[in-house]
């Protein structure tokens, strides 16, 4: 009943926001108010995106560099979009992947020159079978094709069925990680490109570092990683 009356409510008054139920446009289902209080991550490290002072270096990343040249991501990973988010992942909500696609375009402010790849962090077979679709494929797959970049979303495998890393510390999330990942078939195609690692949120940033490394060892010239939102460490 509540579903039909909802419909009824749509067809008269149009679209509404998922947030806060006002009149949203019918491009994006989030009101401009909501739109605007989405959490955006500031000035940050260049290499890890975790915020600091002039958008400096970190001391982590001088102390030990990753294996990536740059991470960027626009939000932070708090309310409400991690409500977003996890009602994509978790609940099979496909109209949050359209949703955060859509802000994606609208805010999307790259550091770094258009790449030549962009690879999707994988789901190991049987996560994938559970969920149907890979939410950083989802999110990113309208981008891709306004840069007229090609997303390879065969080309890197998740060959381990790792646990997941949610409630894991730091070390814990290495370790989890650690040769979790492999390319298919010949090397050429990354070696002496430009490559983006694609996924929704980073925490720690161990399991972009760990394809990352692999993708290095392959003869990558450049590796970044886009991220709909990061984890920012308190």
């Amino acid at each position: 009943m509540e579903q039909a009356w909802r419909s009824i409510q749509d067809w008269f008054l149009g679209p509404r926001c998922v947030l806060c139920g006002d009149r949203a446009s019918v491009e994006l289902e989030l009101c401009e108010g909501c739109l605007a209080d989405l959490p955006r991550l500031g000035g940050g490290c260049p290499r890890c995106g975790e915020p600091t002072p002039a958008a400096q270096i970190c001391g982590a990343c001088l102390r030990r560099p990753p294996p990536f040249d740059y991470l960027y991501a626009p939000f932070r990973y708090r309310l409400p979009l991690d409500w977003l988010v996890q009602g994509l992942k978790f609940e099979r909500r496909l109209n949050h992947a359209s949703i955060l696609a859509e802000v994606l375009r609208r805010v999307w402010r790259p550091p770094d020159a258009r790449p030549d790849l962009l690879i999707p962090v994988p789901l190991h077979a049987s996560r994938l079978r559970e969920r149907g679709f890979n939410q950083a494929i989802e999110l990113f797959a309208p981008l891709a094709r306004d840069l007229g970049v090609p997303i390879e979303r065969r080309l890197a495998l998740r060959s381990q069925a790792t646990p997941a890393q949610a409630g894991l510390d730091a070390r814990a999330r290495r370790r989890n990680v650690r040769g979790a990942f492999v390319l298919r078939g010949n090397a050429d195609r990354v070696r002496g490109k430009s490559v983006v690692i694609l996924d929704d949120v980073v925490t720690t940033g161990s399991t972009v570092a760990e394809l990352a490394r692999v993708l290095r060892r392959a003869g990558a010239r450049r590796v970044g990683v886009w991220a709909l939102a990061r984890t920012v460490v308190p």
